[in-house]
């Protein structure tokens, strides 16, 4: 079994507030996690059960009368108990009364949050992080010293050994070729043929066109759904052209960007917003599209580590999200909130990741698939310091194992320096 860092936030909610949600793609081992938090404490309740799910949907609040300190999984399949748990919760303010589990960003919605505010804390998890799959398996929380600590702190250089001898945390090459394509759900990583994973995707991308989206939305023309799935795919890692979109698919730009919101909305895909700054004239202002999860990306666009040997810039947009993925995981059990976005101005230079932090600091991340690394690739790391004073330091991150200087605050990092910091 997997350690999930997010456990011990999740037990400390659960010790101050009424509801808690635990939200992510499906798949990502959130029935696992809630059951071994709960253990047998707690009644279970699933909404992938028929007969619980026709009785829920039919009377919600007689649903939620009878039950108590229990956990009720993919909580999107029936909407209305959310009415029904406020309304409870409103009698009986004891914390912990409800675990909640859910596939769908529905908790989060604005008129949900207004309604839940104060009774609810919802937390995010993602499939599973570098850090997660290469620490030990007794590991049950973040390590004491992580990436994002250091790199707000500037210290991440300095931490890391000048050569970072090769070892069983460290990707270069072919087995960091292999991670990304293999991504971060845990039923993937566990198979031991390329085929049984590619396999296991395909039935992935059917589930959520086929049951998912119907869960939360009403589709007439959900026969595009897989077409315009595989079109996300093969503009992972570009700016989102919503009209450029529909047309792949022959639909309006209307359509394709409710398409769009319905995969964030599961988890599947996500906007990247653009850095800008009042002022700045120059400064492109469209988000970047990327996957979740890499392996997944991979799979829709039949991209393997044969097709990439001969042919590896097909991996950088991969890499790049597979990075921005891990970034926001580790976030997760981050000490404050950080903000994601992208540069890019009207040059085209750009920095892939910009992470702002609740001070306003900001730490530019760049992303490489090439094993070596100039100081033509922190052009976009300059453009950015110069543009905000609140910049602390940027990092190239790229297939290497050293760490390297590159000015004042600038330097180039091993991708593994993301678990092994």
């Amino acid at each position: 079994m997997f350690p999930r860092f997010l456990e011990p936030r999740i037990r400390e909610i659960l010790t101050d507030t009424p509801v808690v949600g635990v939200i992510g793609p499906r798949q990502t081992g959130k029935t696992t996690l809630v059951r071994q938090i709960s253990e047998s404490d707690r009644q279970y309740l699933t909404l992938d059960d028929p007969n619980l799910l026709a009785a829920a949907r039919a009377d919600p609040l007689g649903f939620i009368r009878d039950v108590d300190r229990v956990v009720i999984d993919e909580i999107q399949r029936a909407p209305g108990l959310m009415l029904a748990i406020k309304q409870s919760v409103d009698l009986d303010r004891r914390p912990g009364r409800f675990l909640l589990t859910g596939s769908a960003n529905i908790i989060t919605a604005p008129r949900m949050q207004e309604s839940m505010a104060g009774r609810i804390e919802t937390v995010t998890l993602l499939p599973l992080s570098y850090s997660e799959r290469y620490s030990p398996v007794v590991a049950r929380s973040a390590p004491a010293e992580r990436f994002l600590d250091r790199a707000f702190a500037e210290t991440l250089a300095g931490a890391l050994d000048r050569d970072t001898q090769t070892n069983a945390d460290t990707l270069i090459g072919a087995r960091l070729v292999d991670a990304v394509l293999t991504g971060g759900y845990p039923e993937p990583i566990v198979r031991t043929s390329d085929r049984r994973r590619r396999d296991w995707f395909r039935a992935y991308a059917r589930a959520i066109v086929e049951s998912d989206i119907p869960d939360i939305a009403d589709i007439k023309r959900g026969a595009q759904l897989p077409q315009f799935l595989e079109a996300l795919a093969l503009l992972n890692g570009q700016l989102v052209n919503l009209t450029d979109l529909g047309t792949r698919i022959g639909v309006d730009r209307k359509t394709a960007d409710r398409y769009l919101s319905l995969l964030e909305q599961l988890f599947i895909v996500e906007r990247l917003p653009a850095w800008s700054r009042s002022g700045l004239q120059r400064l492109v202002k469209t988000p970047k599209l990327h996957f979740v999860d890499s392996g997944l990306a991979a799979a829709l666009r039949g991209i393997t580590a044969a097709s990439i040997s001969p042919d590896r810039t097909q991996f950088g947009p991969l890499l790049e999200t597979s990075v921005l993925s891990e970034l926001r995981k580790q976030a997760g059990w981050y000490d404050g909130p950080l903000r994601f976005t992208h540069y890019r101005d009207k040059d085209g230079v750009e920095v892939d990741v910009v992470m702002e932090s609740e001070r306003g600091q900001l730490v530019g991340i760049e992303i490489k698939a090439s094993a070596t690394v100039s100081a033509a690739d922190f052009i976009g790391l300059n453009r950015l310091r110069r543009a905000a004073k609140e910049f602390v330091c940027g990092y190239v991150l790229y297939d290497g194992t050293q760490t390297l200087a590159f000015g004042d605050g600038l330097h180039a990092v091993p991708i593994s320096a993301l678990w092994q910091a």
